[in-house]
């Protein structure tokens, strides 16, 4: 192995490290909250993976096989810094996999898809995104799973700015690249995090809400990894539901395990995605505009149209942080069944 690669992992590694650190040191108690989804054991042992490695680095043994003591090739090292391995001594069905993700990696840095809302029968869907930036670090995405149901997904990489919005550029192809392999929200969440968590590219974490949804029996399976709650309003009842978290956020825990939890929408039922940018929104006396103030206008605009119920939203976002510029990205997704 080149020596050469040790400053671009190390850097890596730090700048991860520092990441991590901050998120449990100094996030408000409610965002750590909704992003380690009471998990913080599991981001303590990956942090200890990350000091280990950085060790190893200074004492010039990282990289380095076990079984022959030569050097791991460096493609391999800059995917998984944790590669005590080399090629030669890998089994066949470990060969495979290490193949399948080496070229997800190489399609996640050639490929930018582009976005579109599709049209389901019987649901309105609509859509917002703006950065605070030129380029932002929030994504949402629709797609459809081996089986034909429809995906969709909102994320949102921590930070904002061209590294943000280039993290975020190759969640979207690693997403529609697994999906067409795929039934589970779970299955593909699982590989994406075993895809960034030991990829010196991705010094960051990312909060992603999937979800799998059948029109023909309005069927709602998601994952939420560490993601704000999206806000769920029943027609008949008049209650709001918030989908907490059911997973920590992709790149912070080394043994990822999701859950996926299923509902099924009744005619008339709203739901709403959104990123941390939309509650985060402060007014001149420095307070958030916050879960409940969203819940509430989102609950009064509930029966409205779709993209009526999201313009509601950002006009009463707007109001209360008094027009002033942006200080993160802001997206939101809203669906609606019909009837």
């Amino acid at each position: 192995m080149a020596v050469d690669i040790y400053p671009q992992v190390k850097e890596a590694l730090k700048a991860k490290e520092k990441e991590i650190t901050d998120l449990l040191e100094a996030a408000p108690a409610e965002k750590k909250e909704i992003c380690l989804c009471e998990d913080e054991g599991c981001v303590q042992e990956h942090l200890h993976v990350i000091e280990s490695s950085l060790e190893k680095i200074e004492n010039k043994t990282l990289g380095v096989c076990v079984v022959c003591h030569g050097y791991v090739d460096p493609s391999l090292l800059e995917m998984d810094y944790t590669a005590s391995v080399c090629l030669d001594h890998y089994s066949e069905a470990e060969r495979r996999r290490l193949e399948a993700e080496l070229e997800l990696g190489g399609i996640v840095q050639r490929a930018l898809l582009p976005q579109r809302i599709p049209n389901i029968q019987g649901v309105e869907l609509a859509a917002f995104s703006r950065p605070s930036e030129i380029i932002g670090g929030d994504y949402f995405d629709f797609f459809r799973y081996r089986d034909d149901a429809h995906g969709l997904v909102i994320a949102d990489v921590s930070g904002h700015g061209v590294s943000a919005g280039m993290l975020m550029s190759s969640l979207q192809t690693a997403l529609r690249t697994i999906a067409p392999d795929s039934d589970s929200p779970a299955e593909i969440l699982e590989r994406i995090n075993r895809f960034y968590i030991h990829n010196i590219h991705f010094t960051t974490f990312v909060t992603v809400f999937l979800a799998r949804f059948d029109p023909a029996n309005l069927s709602f399976a998601y994952v939420n990894a560490g993601h704000n709650p999206p806000v769920l309003h029943r027609r008949l009842s008049g209650d709001v539901i918030w989908l907490r978290p059911t997973a920590p956020a992709i790149g912070l825990v080394e043994d990822f395990h999701p859950r996926t939890e299923s509902l099924v929408f009744s005619k008339g039922d709203s739901l709403l995605l959104y990123t941390d940018g939309v509650t985060e929104i402060l007014n001149s006396s420095n307070r958030e505009f916050g879960m409940e103030s969203l819940a509430e206008v989102f609950r009064q605009n509930a029966g409205s149209k779709a993209s009526d119920t999201l313009q509601a939203v950002r006009q009463s976002m707007s109001a209360f942080g008094e027009n002033k510029p942006l200080a993160d990205d802001v997206t939101m997704i809203a669906l609606k069944v019909s009837g």
